[in-house]
């Protein structure tokens, strides 16, 4: 079931099982005056995680609550540290705020980009009640079971060389170097996405967000693990370059269906997990 989140552009559903999906990058609303200050709206969306919401549509079955934000990762990233700290230093990233592309194009136009008010506002306004959203709904799920499991999911294109070279498996596991969750259901996780036609690397380049590391406490019963797609698994990604007439491709059911197959399983496999274990 839904309930009334706090913020028209944050949906929370509800569910019974002991397992939490995030999304916090599938959103595309920005708002105007954000908008305007944009080089161009398809570039402030271009790097959205496109069509997660629908290959995982099938997550209300399965009793899994979800916290979804309708708000584009270019307003702000709620999968980023708050402080503005980089989660891969060293690394090629983007920003709480995103001034770039992850191809290092500006989002902005000269002189717009936001500032350190208008970040510390973004903050207040559209991270900290998505923050607050998912508090709330690990501690309620907590009340109802021993241990949880929060999966945290994303998907990006297949081939971006200014984060990482080459081409990227098609499932990514994070688990923060295995301090997030449970030996137990990385394993189990890897053995579902290995059964099949898809590639898969654990704490490759993408070793979980904010949200996996700062939630994910297995001591204290909450599992979190992160599953990063790359693209061409679920959607027919362009070979090339993208451009406002490629991307995003449109959603496809009978081309996701392979990978929304093993997802299930991965799913159900989390829910199974966190329901073995006791207090």
């Amino acid at each position: 079931m839904s309930y009334e989140a706090e913020a028209p552009w944050l949906t929370v559903r509800r569910g019974s099982a002991p397992l939490l999906l995030c999304m916090p990058h599938t959103g595309t609303d920005i708002p105007a005056a954000i908008e305007a200050g944009l080089v161009s709206p398809w570039l402030g969306r271009k790097d959205t995680d496109w069509w997660i919401d629908r290959l995982y549509a099938f997550a209300g079955n399965l009793g899994a609550s979800v916290v979804r934000t309708a708000l584009s990762r270019t307003v702000i990233d709620t999968n980023r540290d708050p402080s503005g700290a980089s989660l891969y230093p060293g690394l090629a990233t983007t920003e709480l705020c995103p001034t770039t592309s992850f191809d290092g194009e500006p989002l902005y136009r000269a002189g717009t980009a936001p500032d350190a008010a208008g970040i510390a506002s973004r903050r207040r306004a559209f991270f900290e009640p998505y923050q607050r959203a998912l508090e709330e709904e690990i501690a309620r799920l907590r009340t109802l079971h021993p241990a949880i499991v929060v999966y945290d999911c994303h998907s990006i294109r297949s081939r971006i060389p200014r984060l990482f070279s080459g081409t990227l498996p098609n499932l990514n596991i994070g688990s923060f170097g295995g301090a997030s969750c449970a030996p137990q259901l990385t394993r189990r996780i890897e053995q579902l996405c290995d059964g099949g036609d898809f590639s898969r690397v654990t704490n490759g380049r993408f070793k979980g967000g904010y949200t996996t590391r700062h939630y994910g406490r297995p001591q204290h019963g909450v599992h979190a693990v992160q599953m990063e797609l790359a693209c061409r698994g679920y959607l027919r990604e362009p070979e090339g370059e993208v451009d406002p007439a490629n991307w995003p491709c449109p959603w496809d059911e009978v081309f996701a269906a392979p990978m929304r197959a093993v997802l299930e399983r991965v799913l159900t496999a989390c829910i199974g997990f966190a329901s073995e274990l006791k207090a």
